[in-house]
Formats: structure tokens, C-alpha cells, sequence
């Protein structure tokens, strides 16, 4: 990488962690030129605008997730061992965001109501893990791990309202145990929708 490159990815990676701290809304030019001992027009030259440095953290988020919990997940056979391996690593992964925060799911309280491409941009994101969740759960039930009346659809909300659950109880309310109620509660989704004939 080029000197410019090396720099750009410096500031985007501190930005990452003020923007999991603090929010989106929290990331300023100002803080992160503090952050990194550099001049704001420094910051500025790399990034053009506040909204372009908010955009490019979120595509730095989303690439880390897909890098963390996508991809190493469709190495997996199709069925129920690629569903619960993604499921794991998707509780992993919030498991470490417990104490840094999910960009996920702070962006979508910050920019619920607010227009914008900062919005657009992390509806996109957020619709196109469901959308590969759900393909997991289809091809699960495709190869008969899952029931073949199985609602996909509904799956994928039961799947991402534990998670929301598990961000709130343990990073809000601090309740111990959360990550193990969130797999307990996939193991009963699966027990539930597991295809009878799969059953030992």
C-alpha cells in the first residue's frame, strides 16, 4: 500500500472505534483528527465530507462481518451445519460487540427516522444479510434438514430477534448469561423446525 493508502486505512480503523463507541452521529472530523494527531484538513483530504468518512466506516463494518461470519460460513455443507455455523459465528462476533457496540444495530436507532444515503446505505447492508440468512435457510430446507413447511422468512425474524435480544440484555441491561440464552434459544428454533425424518 502507498503511503496515502496506509493512512486512509489508519483513519477509517479509528473511525471504526469511534463509531462503535459513540455512534455515527458521534464520529467527528475534529475527534478523529485528535485521535490520529492530524489536522482536520488532513482528515478532510482523505474523506471530502463528514457523510463520506460515516459511509466508508460502515463499508469497512460491513466487509469485516462479511470477512468474520459470511464467507467462512459458506465453506460449510449446505443445510443445517452452514445455518448453525453462521448462527455461531454471527454470536461470536456480537459476543466481542458487547463491550464496543454493533454499528448494525446503533445505526438503525440513529438513522431510523433520518433520511439520507447514510440511511440508504445501511438498509442495504443490514437487507443483504438477511437476504443471505435466508438463502441459508432455504437451501436448508431444500436439502431436508428443515421441515419443508418451514416459513424461511419467519426463521430469519426469530434468528435476528434473538440477536437483538442478546445486544440488548447484555450490552444495555448487563444481564449475565445473555450469549447462552441467545443459543439456547436457536436450539430451540431448530428443535422446532427440524425436518422429523432428520431426527436421530
Amino acid at each position: 500500500m502507498r503511503k496515502g493508502e496506509m493512512t486512509r486505512a489508519a483513519i477509517l480503523d479509528v473511525a471504526l472505534e469511534l463509531a462503535s463507541r459513540d455512534g455515527l452521529e458521534g464520529l467527528t472530523i475534529g475527534l478523529l483528527a485528535d485521535k490520529m494527531n492530524m489536522s482536520k484538513s488532513g482528515v478532510f483530504a482523505h474523506f471530502g465530507s463528514r457523510e463520506d468518512l460515516q459511509i466508508e466506516v460502515l463499508k469497512l463494518y460491513h466487509h469485516r462481518f462479511e470477512q468474520e461470519v459470511f464467507y467462512p460460513s459458506l465453506k460449510e455443507a449446505r443445510g443445517m451445519v452452514r445455518l448453525r455455523g453462521m448462527y455461531a459465528r454471527w454470536i461470536k462476533r456480537v459476543s466481542v460487540e458487547i463491550a464496543s457496540g454493533c454499528i448494525y444495530i446503533s445505526g438503525a436507532v440513529e438513522y431510523d427516522d433520518r433520511p439520507g444515503p447514510i440511511r440508504e446505505e445501511l438498509v442495504a447492508m443490514v437487507r443483504a444479510w438477511q437476504q443471505a440468512l435466508l438463502r441459508c435457510v432455504e437451501l436448508a430446507i431444500d436439502c431436508g434438514d428443515l421441515r419443508p413447511d418451514t416459513d424461511a422468512s419467519q426463521l430469519v425474524y426469530e434468528m435476528y430477534g434473538l440477536i437483538l435480544a442478546l445486544h440488548h440484555d447484555a450490552r444495555f441491561l448487563r444481564t449475565p448469561g445473555s450469549v447462552e440464552r441467545a443459543k439456547a434459544g436457536f436450539e430451540r428454533l431448530m428443535k422446532d423446525y427440524q425436518n422429523p425424518q432428520q431426527r436421530a
